[in-house]
């Protein structure tokens, strides 16, 4: 009976916005395959539809697209830097995480100038990122080899401090809507766990929002309502849960490795996924906008 519930929610749905001109939850490939690199990741977009994500072309680029699908190279990143999780703060500052050198680099949005906004020697590599309503980082670290994670904070002032170094693989993170939670999965370990954050940035009371048995994750997003989207990396498919953990649907996104995803187009609805086996960036429509894009971009 819940299946069918959940059935006929997505089509009626996919009704309402077919009668506006549009249908949710459709999949469309804005970029050609093989444009972007296998390192394909850490989408982020403005309120124009244009979208960022690294590795353009070549490793330790940041690659620009517009909303036709139009590429071109944004950034090159210094000598031996390799982005993956980017993150604009209100201000329109890019922050990416800069993996091989340990770094959380800053583009300013004024100047365009490049500069390292923090730098921790005991990240393993600092993997995705989100951003609080007041501009403070919340970083992933995995260790592949060992299976095992860390989770760090990086003030708006570019202090860093650990928050969790006892972790499986540590993958995709958010922080919810009310920024009362930080969401963050482990890819080997299949879990999505759920804390309680604090107005300080502290993290307590973790507990399991979800468990899966198969496929591992990647990166995770948040909708103005709490629903977290979440991509299965191998499944090929971004997940939608509730932020009671009910899986609410499942989008299939036209290739095996989807590796993140964000939330833009001129009203947020928009959801933009970077997928690492086509190489390429695909998009579907939703009901609702995203929280972070909402904060930054709502008039």
């Amino acid at each position: 009976m819940k299946t069918r519930f959940v059935a006929m929610t997505l089509f009626l749905l996919i009704a309402i916005g077919s009668a506006y001109g549009e249908e949710l939850y459709q999949v469309k490939v804005l970029t050609k395959a093989g444009e972007f690199t296998g390192g394909i990741e850490g989408p982020a977009a403005d309120n124009q539809g244009n979208v960022y994500a690294v590795n353009f072309s070549e490793q330790g680029t940041i690659g620009f697209v517009d909303g036709s699908g139009q590429g071109k190279v944004a950034h090159r990143l210094p000598e031996g830097s390799v982005g993956n999780g980017i993150r604009f703060d209100r201000a329109g500052n890019m922050f990416i995480a800069d993996y091989p050198q340990h770094n959380v680099l800053k583009i300013d949005a004024k100047t365009g100038e490049l500069s390292v906004f923090a730098h921790e020697a005991k990240m393993n590599q600092p993997n995705d990122l989100a951003i609080d309503a007041d501009g403070n980082l919340y970083a992933s670290d995995p260790n592949w080899g060992a299976s095992t994670g860390q989770l760090w904070r990086i003030s708006n002032q570019g202090k860093v401090s650990l928050l969790s170094g006892n972790m499986g693989t540590t993958n995709g993170i958010e922080v919810s809507p009310d920024g009362k939670k930080l969401y963050v999965n482990e890819s080997v370990q299949r879990n999505v766990w759920q804390f309680d954050l604090s107005k300080d940035g502290k993290i307590s009371n973790q507990r399991l929002l979800r468990k899966f048995e198969d496929h591992g994750f990647d990166g995770m997003r948040c909708d103005v309502k709490g629903n977290l989207y979440v991509t299965r990396h191998g499944k090929g498919t971004v997940v939608i849960l509730s932020p009671k953990g009910k899986i609410l649907q499942e989008i299939d996104v036209l290739g095996k490795h989807p590796t993140n995803l964000a939330f833009g187009g001129k009203d947020g609805k928009t959801v933009y996924v970077t997928e690492a086996e086509q190489k390429r960036i695909v998009t579907f429509r939703v009901e609702f906008a995203g929280a972070t894009w909402l904060k930054n971009y709502a008039k």
